[in-house]
């Protein structure tokens, strides 16, 4: 399975630079996995896809303001940080970019006024730095004062305060991630709301996203791709949940491809059972031939061509099904990515065992 069988021409003028003003109002394509059948309408909608007795399973992860401007001490050069994880109280992993190549032990400047100071300690593995903030408050305070939040690579404009409230889900209570769970924005509490009224139950996992979701896939061959490590949080609450739906024969529908790595994740852990609770990092790589466990129904935004994520949905909906909807999402000039449009798209049974020619 060739990685350029998922490729496909995203006219620039489709990317959603910025987000709608009311969440619920964007574009909704309805795949019917078991045979293809497309129909179109806006988020809102899903108040009728979605019945009592459903489990609606969200991603809670709240995305911290990650993106911070340094200068080194002493040379005054300009670093700019991206926080990739938070360690403890006083200390990140971080990429870097700067002008120059950066010394351990290299002293940086951050806030408006170059107040704060930190401290290059070393290096990981997969090339972060480690950075020890040299300041008495707690490093989500500093990066809450001084920080930004981190829009996508791709959107090359400032940061602006809508992108303060709506890069962020509705429901995000724990920071951690550097990118949003972007099918989750769609939400807005009204239709979450008329979701609960309705009689469906809602659930969380966390997994908080990290800058290698932007990373480009740079193998020929699907199967030699390696997934990079997320923390998963799946407590015994999503698990019970999820085994009640089971069987009351009801869906679990995920939303977003984090909420989907995260429920299969945890569906390994025990073969003698459906699910089991899950707190431990994951690199689940789900491309077509995978047989899902869990997931009944997904949502998700339009994603880049080449991208696992589009290969996870293939997976879901089958490779065929999935290239036509985004042929037809084209032309219909849906908008893509993170602040774009969604999709809304129940399990296609025969997906594994479709043949790629």
């Amino acid at each position: 399975m060739l990685v350029a069988d998922f490729d496909f021409e995203l006219p620039k003028s489709l990317i959603a630079y910025f987000p709608m003003e009311k969440r619920s109002d964007c574009r909704l394509l309805f795949l019917e996995g078991t045979n293809g059948y497309i129909t179109h309408g806006i988020f809102s909608d899903i108040l009728n896809k979605i019945n009592k007795g459903d489990l609606l399973v969200l991603n809670n992860t709240r995305v911290i303001p990650a993106r911070i401007f340094a200068y080194k001490n002493f040379t005054g050069g300009k670093v700019e940080i991206l926080i990739e994880r938070i360690l403890d109280n006083h200390c990140v992993l971080a990429n870097i970019s700067s002008s120059k190549s950066l010394k351990f032990g290299t002293e940086l400047l951050l806030g408006e006024n170059r107040n704060i100071k930190a401290i290059i300690s070393n290096i990981s593995c997969n090339k972060l730095f480690k950075i020890i903030f040299q300041d008495n408050r707690n490093v989500i305070d500093i990066i809450n004062d001084i920080g930004n939040i981190p829009i996508p690579p791709y959107i090359k404009r400032p940061v602006t305060n809508i992108d303060n409230t709506l890069y962020q889900t509705v429901y995000g209570t724990r920071l951690g991630a550097i990118a949003s769970p972007t099918a989750g924005l769609h939400f807005d509490t009204l239709l979450l709301k008329k979701l609960k009224e309705k009689g469906v139950d809602i659930v969380f996992i966390t997994l908080h996203i990290g800058s290698a979701t932007f990373q480009s896939i740079r193998v020929e061959k699907v199967e030699e791709h390696s997934m990079h490590t997320e923390y998963v949080e799946v407590s015994k609450e999503v698990v019970d949940a999820v085994i009640k739906c089971k069987n009351r024969g009801n869906k679990v529908i995920a939303v977003g491809t984090t909420c989907v790595r995260s429920l299969e994740s945890a569906a390994k852990m025990d073969s003698k059972k459906i699910i089991s609770p899950f707190f431990d990092y994951t690199k689940i790589f789900i491309y077509p031939g995978y047989k899902y466990q869990i997931i009944d129904a997904l949502i998700t935004n339009f994603h880049t061509p080449k991208s696992t994520l589009i290969m996870l949905v293939s997976a879901f909906a089958g490779y065929k099904h999935t290239m036509h909807a985004y042929q037809i999402a084209i032309a219909k000039k849906y908008n893509f990515l993170s602040y774009g449009d969604a999709m809304f798209i129940t399990i296609n049974p025969h997906a594994p065992e479709e043949q790629f020619t």
